[in-house]
């Protein structure tokens, strides 16, 4: 395995039409579906990095910036922009494209944490990364900070659990 690849090294891109099933009453497209759209993209891209399997361990954040509508397209991009032994942090950006006016809005930002696996389930080791442009630079430099927030976060649920089990 080698050692450390650039960050677009697995960088990923979908594309979609949205169609009046994907939407809510207001003929923006729900939520949800565009959390699924991450979560795909994000766990592809992650394959991609770590040639294995992947899991899901946490959406860390999800901006909801703007609403994208029915028969806008979507463009979403992401990247591997820090790694851990076998975890990965994948930024997700999603734009919404008008047709008609040629207009593209930025509607979503996300970072999603992904586990490397073996066939039986157990983690496995991936390679570093490392930024080849300004943007990928500022993404990997702040990296360590979501890190900290990220494993603060999981003493914070680990303490909730435990004294949430100890009242039932």
């Amino acid at each position: 395995m080698t050692n450390e690849v650039p960050i677009s090294y697995s960088r990923s891109f979908q594309t979609h039409l949205i169609l009046p099933p994907d939407t809510n009453h207001h003929n923006s497209i729900f939520g949800g579906k565009v959390l699924a759209y991450i979560d795909e993209i994000a766990a592809i891209t992650s394959m991609k990095h770590a040639k294995s399997e992947v899991v899901t361990a946490s959406f860390d954040s999800v901006d909801f910036i703007s609403p994208a509508y029915v028969g806008n397209i979507l463009e979403l991009e992401a990247m591997v922009t820090s790694t851990g032994r076998s975890s990965m942090e994948v930024y997700v950006r999603v734009m919404a494209r008008n047709l008609k006016t040629g207009e593209l809005r930025l509607t979503t930002e996300s970072f999603v944490t992904m586990v490397a696996v073996d066939e039986s389930g157990r983690p496995v080791q991936v390679p570093k990364v490392y930024p080849e442009t300004e943007r990928e630079r500022q993404l990997f430099e702040t990296g360590s900070t979501r890190r900290e927030l990220r494993q603060a976060k999981r003493l914070n649920t680990k303490e909730r659990r435990r004294l949430l089990e100890n009242l039932e």
